[in-house]
């Protein structure tokens, strides 16, 4: 994680802490080295801006990678539903890709 970019993107959210993409970015940064912290900043997200298509993916992979398989399906259940009401396909496809991939790996 490169500290003066977390510095900038902790002020991007200062300045404006109702834009979705600057709690997105903070997450991003986060996943590399801090799952938890990343983890925080994806909840935010979901919570806040559940209609910020992006996070759902990401999201139910950290719950995934943390060991909380009800929590990533829930999210990637979520996301395909979000996904779909915004008429979002491409974000659809690879959410339904992920989600069959972690039924292949968790169900088993």
């Amino acid at each position: 994680m490169n500290p003066s970019r977390l510095e900038q993107l902790l002020a991007f959210l200062k300045e404006d802490p109702h834009d979705p993409f600057n709690l997105y970015a903070l997450a991003m940064e986060y996943v590399k080295t801090d799952a938890w912290q990343a983890l925080n900043f994806y909840e935010q997200l979901l919570q806040q801006h559940p209609g910020y298509a992006p996070t759902y993916y990401h999201a139910a992979k950290l719950y995934e990678q943390l060991n909380k398989p009800e929590k990533a399906r829930e999210t990637y259940e979520k996301g395909m539903q979000i996904s779909l009401q915004q008429n979002n396909r491409h974000a659809h496809r690879e959410l339904q890709s992920a989600y069959n991939q972690f039924l292949d790996e968790w169900e088993e």
